[in-house]
């Protein structure tokens, strides 16, 4: 991974600002400044807030969702959604995450990067589900995509959309009710 020493320095402080600022008013000054790098560092690696905030996005220490192996599938997810839980509804993390999707959805050049972000997570969620068809726990060919989008969807639709509380529970329960259906 190139870029410049102070790389999760200034990731961190670009997410921290966009949760604590927005994506209008975040500046590559203020980041600076907060990273204690000069401008023209973040400049030279990142052309535009959009694309500081797309490398922050897949390389942050703060976004960063570890991907367990539990030796279940059932115990992957549920670690998977409890650790999916916790991002969104904490308080930098999940403002950063919010603020991002958020700002995504008016600026085509940070939706871009939302992409790669999905990609390189859906990459990773891959190994959970490979293992588990080596388990006999899926059929080969299951659609990673959807199980992860069932899940993640249930997650962000519940705390960032209807601002509903989570329960220590409910990653159980989805994942119950995304393997075992709801009859």
């Amino acid at each position: 991974m190139s870029g410049p020493r102070k790389r999760r320095e200034i990731f961190d402080a670009a997410l921290r600002d966009l949760a604590a600022r927005g994506f209008d008013a975040l500046t590559i000054e203020g980041v600076a400044a907060r990273a204690g790098v000069n401008k023209t560092t973040i400049y030279r690696w990142w052309p535009s807030k959009a694309a500081l905030l797309g490398a922050a996005l897949v390389d942050a220490p703060l976004l960063d969702l570890p991907m367990p192996d539990t030796g279940t599938l059932r115990g992957d997810l549920t670690a998977l959604v409890g650790g999916l839980v916790r991002l969104v509804t904490g308080d930098e993390a999940g403002g950063a995450a919010r603020a991002a999707l958020a700002a995504a959805a008016g600026n085509p050049e940070l939706a871009a990067h939302f992409r790669t972000f999905f990609a390189d997570r859906l990459a990773r969620e891959q190994a959970i589900v490979d293992r588990a068809v080596r388990r006999g726990e899926l059929p080969p060919g299951a659609d990673t995509m959807l199980m992860m989008d069932l899940l993640a969807g249930a997650v962000w639709t519940r705390a960032a959309f209807r601002g509903e509380p989570l329960t220590p529970d409910f990653p159980a329960r989805v994942v119950s009710a995304v393997l075992d259906g709801l009859s």
